[in-house]
């Protein structure tokens, strides 16, 4: 009796963790923690203003996929780092601030490219940072939005991870 007690409990304890996996963008064990691209940022006249940082991650369409990711992602990465480096990320009416849905397109397109069809199901930009080639001052890192001091400018990229539930 105490040793179905104590399956069950335990059982009772894996079912949320599954649930937590599965809203950050995948089943268990398909999500793939991406290394950091580097973008430049580039003003309207092409001169170099800075860099976004960008920390992504890939869900592939089954755990067997994630493992084939894996032992791919060497090539996967390449692709990411020449792909920011020859298109721009921001949006046309800013350049401090990431396209979000279209630098995800471009990467997911990327990732196929290398993997095949069907193998990686979406890429999620989670964090974008932001550092000026010349900073007026050094900006504070993912500020909590209660923290964002009233009448200043909203922030241009997301302020807290996409990958967090």
């Amino acid at each position: 009796m105490r040793k179905a007690a104590t399956l069950l409990l335990l059982s009772a304890l894996a079912f949320p963790a599954q649930a937590a996996d599965t809203e950050k963008g995948g089943m268990p064990g398909t999500n793939v923690e991406m290394p950091f691209l580097m973008a430049p940022l580039s003003d309207a006249d092409g001169k170099l203003i800075g860099y976004a940082y960008l920390s992504t991650r890939l869900t592939a369409m089954s755990d067997t996929y994630a493992l084939a990711v894996r032992d791919k992602l060497p090539f996967i990465q390449d692709k990411m780092v020449r792909d920011v480096n020859n298109q721009v990320v921001t949006t046309p009416d800013d350049p401090e601030k990431v396209d979000i849905a279209g630098v995800e397109r471009r990467l997911l397109a990327d990732a196929t490219q290398v993997m095949g069809a069907g193998k990686v199901k979406l890429i999620t930009v989670c964090t974008v940072q932001i550092a000026s080639l010349h900073p007026v001052q050094t900006p504070a890192l993912n500020t909590p939005p209660d923290q964002i001091e009233p009448g200043s400018a909203p922030p241009k990229n997301p302020v807290k991870s996409r990958c967090e539930t």
